[in-house]
């Protein structure tokens, strides 16, 4: 299975000084074969943003997979097993170690029904959560508080999982989440339902009532369910303009302490020195160094970022060629005077049509300042003082 495929959950385990909670977590597109997480600060605390752990599970891609993740993540809010009173449900009764709260044990009832095959259902849900049920023991409604949280008003995925407790028998019920209905005449089997919603709009407390059917003999039951936040995605910076700031940080000895993450989000997060476009297609347009005590080299896989109309790293301690940046074409402005860059110009610099300032003083050069750059028309050349150019052969 191709990475690009597989969802991840990751959990946020928090503090807490009376119980432990189970983490919360959310699914989304991974994208590649690397992740990065930013926790920045909101206007709902005054404290400084913190985490006391981080795990990252693979889920197969198969689930949750009615929910578009290049544009939405989907955010736990409750996952409960109805019925049940025991320990939380994880791995090895999930296979992919999703945790399964308690909920209702005191109005449970033990499931007589073993042949059941859960791979076959929508989520794979874990068998255990099967075993025991919420119902009732008259053929009247049965009405459940839940998610037990109270809701913002958002749009959320709901799956709910039902299986009949009797091998030779079926129940028939309408399910409606506050008074809307949700599924009518759903019949439960042995063989199991599962009903979920992708865009179920919410606010505040929620009720979820299950009705018998006309003529029914026996009540409605219900085991299992899971609702999510519906999460839109602020976007990413584009993945060839990430994999060569990430190139350049390799190639310096010391980067900025806050290049990590994604380098344009939040906007109010991007790293120290670079400038983005807005819009949906998220580029890295300027990089900007300059007197920021740098050592190292400049990486040729700077070449990536193909949006740059300016970088800027002058007056820093970068060593090395400069690299062909020919590909740059919208280059307007570079600014590399006052390191100790060594080596020749590369003359693929004068092929660049939109560049207008090029500085290059103060550095080791050698070899001599390519014709194309010396006569190109409103280009800004400084090249002296401080290189080591040979004088142009007589003519």
């Amino acid at each position: 299975m191709s990475f690009l495929s597989l969802l991840f959950f990751f959990s946020f385990l928090s503090i807490s000084f009376s119980q432990p909670q189970p983490p919360k977590g959310i699914l989304i597109d991974c994208g590649a074969t690397t992740m990065s997480l930013c926790i920045g600060a909101n206007t709902y605390t005054d404290s400084d943003p913190f985490i006391s752990s981080l795990e990252f599970l693979i889920v197969g891609g198969s689930l949750y997979n009615s929910t578009d993740f290049s544009n939405h993540s989907l955010s736990l809010v409750a996952r409960h097993s109805f019925g049940y009173s025991g320990p939380i449900i994880r791995y090895p009764d999930d296979q992919f170690d999703r945790f399964w709260e308690p909920y209702g044990g005191n109005d449970s009832t033990l499931s007589g029904n073993r042949n059941i095959y859960v791979s076959e259902f929508w989520n794979v849900p874990p068998l255990k959560v099967f075993e025991t049920a919420m119902t009732n023991t008259k053929v009247e409604h049965l009405e459940l508080s839940w998610p037990p949280a109270f809701l913002q008003n958002s749009t959320y995925y709901i799956a709910l999982y039902f299986v009949e407790d009797r091998n030779s028998s079926s129940r028939v019920f309408d399910v409606s989440i506050n008074n809307a209905m949700y599924y009518h005449n759903l019949n439960v089997t042995p063989a199991g339902a599962c009903v979920f919603a992708t865009r179920w709009p919410l606010v505040g407390p929620t009720t979820i009532t299950l009705t018998p059917a006309m003529g029914s003999k026996i009540g409605p039951l219900i085991n299992a369910g899971e609702i999510f936040e519906v999460l839109d995605l602020g976007g990413r910076t584009s993945t060839r303009d990430v994999i060569g700031l990430e190139k350049v940080k390799d190639s310096l000895q010391n980067p900025p302490l806050d290049w990590n993450g994604d380098p344009c989000l939040p906007r109010q997060y991007s790293w120290s020195g670079i400038t983005c476009s807005e819009g949906p297609r998220i580029r890295v347009i300027s990089l900007n160094l300059t007197s920021m005590g740098l050592s190292g080299s400049l990486s040729p896989s700077i070449v990536n970022m193909t949006a740059l109309t300016a970088i800027w790293l002058g007056n820093n301690s970068l060593t090395g060629p400069v690299p062909d940046l020919g590909s740059l074409k919208m280059l307007q402005i570079l600014h590399l005077e006052d390191n100790q860059f060594s080596g020749e110009i590369p003359s693929s610099l004068g092929d660049i049509k939109s560049l207008r300032e090029l500085f290059l003083q103060n550095n080791n050069l050698t070899g001599q300042v390519p014709n194309n750059l010396k006569g190109k028309p409103g280009l800004n050349l400084r090249t002296s003082p401080g290189n080591n150019f040979e004088s142009p052969p007589p003519s």
